[in-house]
């Protein structure tokens, strides 16, 4: 299967710099897969489309805000961070720019009262640094004081004090991600209580999301790529909601691509060869595309991805991938704002 394949014409112009106004006006594309009926709605009418005994999956990962900038000192020069992940205790795996001003033995100084300063202890895999940081008070504190949203890089301007709040779920609470789940963006507190008021039974996962979902597929043949690894939870009271769905015949709707991969990364057959998901943390690399035959997800709330994305490729495992391009093709007429604060899908 060739990377051309997953290919599309979008204008600059679709592309969201902006959140919706309120989080539920966002547009909704419908598909109803059984017959390919489209429908143009908004996303409060999601409730329309979720019946009585659905089982959502929601990823309630926290966004960091995970982009700095800082001086080096004795140089002056204007360095930025972007912090990938944890490595142990003050370390952390982290993007800088420009790299080549940044070598083992260097600081940075973010801010000098309260004190926040990083120095690079050595090279890491694909141009990263590993830094420690040294600080006032809490780290954690001191990131939310001077961390901006890491927006990606093609929403072109720089992050906001409204970032901070919109470009987290409602129900976010485990911190670690450099990127929102963004199909999560679109739901309200009023709307989810309407949801469980409705019998819809809500299991929260946590996936980190990592650098790698900006990182491009290079390889012509797709199934050549490799996928970053990322860590997610499952806790046993999720892993019971979607398991007792399975059993029951109920539908499980994931929202977002995060929340997909980290159901059908953790699976199992019980006794009776019905697929089900195992408690518990891992890691993952799973890579959907077409082809691939889903164990737990039965539906998909999304948002539109980037042409020739790993995303793309997933929902194309769910969907036809031919009829995928072609909804695609009808959002674009219908002028759907796309990527991160852009519309969403229901896959149906």
């Amino acid at each position: 299967m060739r990377i051309d394949d997953f290919d599309y014409n979008l204008p600059k112009g679709l592309i969201a710099q902006k959140p919706a106004d309120k989080r539920d006006s966002s547009r909704l594309l419908v598909v109803h897969r059984d017959s390919g009926q489209v429908e143009h709605k908004h996303f409060f009418d999601i409730l329309e489309y979720l019946r009585e005994g659905d089982c959502l999956v929601l990823n309630d990962s926290k966004v960091l805000p995970a982009r700095l900038y800082g001086i080096k000192e004795g140089t002056g020069a204007k360095i930025e961070f972007l912090l990938i992940k944890r490595l142990n205790g003050d370390v952390w795996e982290t993007m800088v720019k420009p790299g080549k001003r940044l070598k083992p033995g260097d600081w940075v100084v973010f801010s000098e009262s309260p004190l926040l300063k990083a120095e690079v202890i050595e090279y890491g895999e694909d141009g990263t640094r590993h830094v420690r940081f040294v600080y006032d008070g809490i780290f954690m504190e001191r990131l939310e004081e001077i961390g901006t949203m890491p927006l990606p890089p093609y929403i072109e301007r720089a992050g906001e004090a409204e970032d901070k709040d919109r470009y987290q779920t409602v129900y976010c609470r485990a911190e670690g991600s450099v990127a929102a789940p963004t199909a999560g963006l679109h739901f309200t507190e009023d709307i989810l209580a309407k949801a469980k008021d409705k019998g819809v039974e809500l299991a929260y996962v946590t996936l980190h999301v990592g650098i790698g979902t900006f990182r491009p597929v290079k390889c012509e043949n797709i199934e050549e790529h490799s996928m970053h690894f990322e860590e997610y939870y499952v806790s046993p009271e999720s892993a019971e909601i979607i398991n007792r769905a399975k059993k029951e015949g109920r539908r499980v709707i994931s929202v977002g691509t995060t929340s997909t991969r980290t159901t059908e990364s953790a699976t199992y057959k019980d006794a009776e060869g019905i697929w089900q998901v195992k408690s518990g943390s891992g890691s993952t690399g799973i890579f959907i595309y077409p082809g691939y035959e889903f164990k737990i997800i039965d539906s998909l709330i999304t948002n539109f991805h980037l042409t020739k994305s790993t995303l793309l490729m997933l929902i194309s495992a769910l969907y036809d991938m031919e009829k995928i391009l072609e909804v695609y093709q009808e959002a674009i007429e219908e002028k759907y704002r796309f990527f991160s604060y852009g519309d969403a899908m229901f896959i149906e």
